[in-house]
């Protein structure tokens, strides 16, 4: 599956009810069994199918906490960014590989009310007892067209 926008997110956007300044965004890792890859219209995270977060030893859900949007002109579009992440320092391999990262608005903790954002394919690998780091791509990990 591609890179993508969940549905009703692109709706908060459009209604200006989703503010990239303002909400607390996170992002999970999710293994291979998942179908938050290809359940584009889940208005929450309980509305994906089948989640399957990293169940390695050592991980948590990463608190991007220093998101920044730019405006990219000579490609007619913003991006959205964050500062590099660690997933957690020490991640003992979990029981399939990862394939992709859930961006998602964290409302309040719970999956009834968080809401996912947006999906990012990774090339599938799994937690090795080190770190799980992500340097996000200087053209943002998410781009609004």
């Amino acid at each position: 599956m591609a890179d993508f926008w969940y549905t009703p997110a692109k709706q908060k956007l459009a209604k200006a009810d989703l503010d990239f300044d303002t909400v607390d965004l996170r992002a999970r890792l999710c293994m291979s069994n998942t179908t938050a890859d290809t359940d584009q219209d889940a208005a929450n995270i309980t509305a994906i199918g089948t989640l399957d977060e990293y169940d390695g030893a050592g991980y948590t859900a990463l608190d991007l906490a220093t998101v920044a949007i730019t405006e990219d002109d000579p490609n007619n579009r913003s991006e959205i960014s964050y500062a590099s992440g660690t997933w957690g320092a020490t991640v003992s391999a979990g029981t399939r590989n990862i394939v992709g990262i859930l961006y998602y608005v964290r409302v309040d903790g719970t999956n009834g009310n968080d809401y996912p954002v947006a999906w990012k394919d990774v090339t599938p690998f799994n937690g090795n007892g080190g770190a799980i780091n992500f340097t996000p791509n200087a053209e943002g990990v998410l781009q609004i067209t």
